[in-house]
């Protein structure tokens, strides 16, 4: 069956980038820290970028995102969605308007323009062709940013919740959550490492 997951990074005060993030530095000041565990070579981090990366049938992303990722100091071939661990899911970006043009035309893009949930049943659809060309379940991934992973929490579309969660203090940036509406979480796993502390719930509905 094909899930929903929401998975990202995030400070202990709950900021998903450093301050003044921008197109040259999608991290904000200091937002790397975020995703050490990401380069890490601990056994258990491993796991959590192979685990996540392996089961993305389609990964969801909004059009901030996809302006960093795919500008000039954005993903390459070493770093990349997965890179070195997966293939090439499908890319489904939020949007009001697509690009003009895309850099990292080696990748296969969607844009959709009429709304996340619109976007999200669509990357559920390649995900379940997917899964049925491999032979095995493959999920859809929400890989952010905060906005859109926040707003997906809110209508209800999320079905887990991943959450790597840094061992810093950022101070200010891009918040996670910023109030709204009320979420009841199950805790399903927590994992610790020197880099992170994974954290995966289940999403009630």
């Amino acid at each position: 069956m094909t899930r929903i997951i929401a998975d990202i990074s995030v400070s202990l005060d709950g900021f998903v980038t450093g301050p003044d993030p921008g197109p040259d530095n999608g991290l904000g000041t200091g937002g790397e820290a975020l995703h050490t565990w990401a380069f890490s070579d601990d056994p258990d981090d491993r796991r959590f970028l192979r685990e996540g990366t392996a089961r993305s049938g389609a990964v969801v992303l909004g059009r901030r995102l996809f302006d960093i990722v795919d500008g000039p100091q954005g993903w390459d071939d070493t770093t990349g969605y997965g890179a070195g661990e997966v293939g090439k899911p499908a890319f489904i970006v939020v949007t009001s308007s697509p690009p003009s043009s895309v850099r990292t035309t080696n990748l296969d893009w969607t844009f959709v323009t009429t709304g996340l949930p619109d976007a999200v049943a669509a990357a559920r659809k390649r995900a379940e062709v997917a899964s049925s060309d491999s032979g095995k379940d493959l999920d859809v991934i929400l890989m952010g940013g905060g906005a859109t992973i926040r707003s997906a929490l809110d209508a209800g579309l999320v079905d887990v919740l991943n959450l790597h969660l840094a061992p810093v203090v950022l101070g200010a940036g891009t918040p996670l959550f910023t109030g709204g509406s009320a979420h009841t979480l199950v805790q399903r796993s927590v994992t610790a490492t020197s880099t992170a502390t994974h954290l995966t719930y289940d999403v009630s509905r």
